[in-house]
């Protein structure tokens, strides 16, 4: 692999683009942010790059990804491409379903025949979401006195769990996940498809609809009311953002095993937590303090548990996350509250 890269990150001013930026330029790669900056807390990520690595340390192409003219052109001579961009929230594209159509399954699409285009074989890795499964109402799930749990699968859902696109979110960044296998099925291209869970950690503004564990910690600080969908005892799989880069990092740095392949990336079944019956007194041992929730109707099609089966990940390129979700949830507790000024405007 070359010492210095030249990489284009879509979405490179968000949460987990951010992060990636960061650790690539401290890498010394030539990183282009690709990015319309319409999510919150967009500026004050770039912001946070210059100040810590200079004005002039990155490019920066503000552009939607509809815009296929400007992002050929910031593909021109990339080595590598993360896709991160798109519209991530379920409630949203419900909402609006043809402009979440054209950021997920029409960017994607743009920014693999970018990639396809300019000839340059760059390796592309899309992240796509666990939400491709679906309800998966067929499982067996097992009700406990704090948590529920799969009743046959006790490494939670592999990659050959049938897809089942559920919700304009989920069909979306389905078309995407398999636009992004196919292209390096019929072109060739060193495409690797990233099915991820539940991703938190520094620089997340976290809403109600999208990055929960980051909007509860926001939300208990600023005496926001919370609201639990459901019983509170809904299960999830977290990883911690150093975990996901590091997936990130071994994928690319194993490109001849893992491209043309499919991973879930995810805490896994080591890294889970109940929405609120663990989290909560979590939460509450950090803030030292009760805090109030208002339990409500449960939302329609939201899974009491989900957890990814990882050991793909591990057999074919080395990686397990190494963060437990209470340390993850407690650097992150530490970080938002030392950072409150970045959270006003929420």
């Amino acid at each position: 692999m070359k010492s210095s890269q030249r990489i284009l990150i879509t979405g490179g001013a968000g949460f987990i683009g951010s992060n990636l930026t960061h650790k690539l330029l401290s890498q010394g790669h030539q990183v282009t942010v690709f990015d319309n900056l319409s999510r919150s807390g967009c500026n004050q990520n770039l912001d946070w790059l210059r100040q810590t690595h200079g004005d002039d340390a990155f490019k920066l192409v503000h552009a939607n990804l509809t815009d296929f003219d400007s992002l050929k052109k910031a593909t021109e001579g990339a080595d590598r491409i993360y896709h991160l961009a798109g519209q991530v929230a379920v409630t949203t594209s419900v909402i609006n379903p043809r402009e979440d159509f054209e950021a997920n399954a029409l960017g994607t699409f743009n920014a693999l025949e970018a990639a396809r285009q300019v000839g340059n074989d760059p390796v592309f890795l899309y992240t796509s979401t666990n939400k491709v499964y679906g309800g998966m109402e067929e499982m067996e799930i097992v009700e406990g006195e704090n948590r529920y749990r799969y009743g046959t699968l006790p490494h939670g859902i592999p990659e050959t769990q049938s897809i089942d696109f559920h919700s304009p979110y989920g069909c979306s960044k389905g078309a995407g996940d398999q636009y992004t296998r196919d292209y390096a099925r019929i072109y060739g291209l060193r495409t690797v498809v990233v099915r991820q869970s539940c991703i938190y950690g520094y620089r997340q503004f976290g809403i109600e609809d999208q990055g929960w564990i980051a909007w509860f910690i926001i939300a208990a600080l600023k005496k926001r009311s919370i609201k639990i969908y459901g019983n509170g005892k809904q299960v999830r799989d977290i990883l911690f953002i150093d975990d996901l880069l590091d997936a990130y990092e071994a994928i690319i740095e194993n490109i001849d095993i893992t491209k043309g392949n499919i991973y879930n990336i995810g805490g896994g079944a080591d890294k889970t937590i109940s929405i609120w019956t663990e989290f909560g007194p979590l939460l509450e041992e950090l803030f030292e303090e009760p805090i109030p929730v208002s339990m409500e109707e449960w939302r329609p099609g939201d899974q009491p548990v989900y957890i990814s089966d990882i050991r793909k990940a591990k057999e074919e390129f080395g990686w397990e996350p190494q963060i437990s979700a209470k340390e993850g949830i407690t650097r992150l507790f530490h970080w938002i509250k030392s950072n409150q000024a970045l959270f006003e405007h929420l």
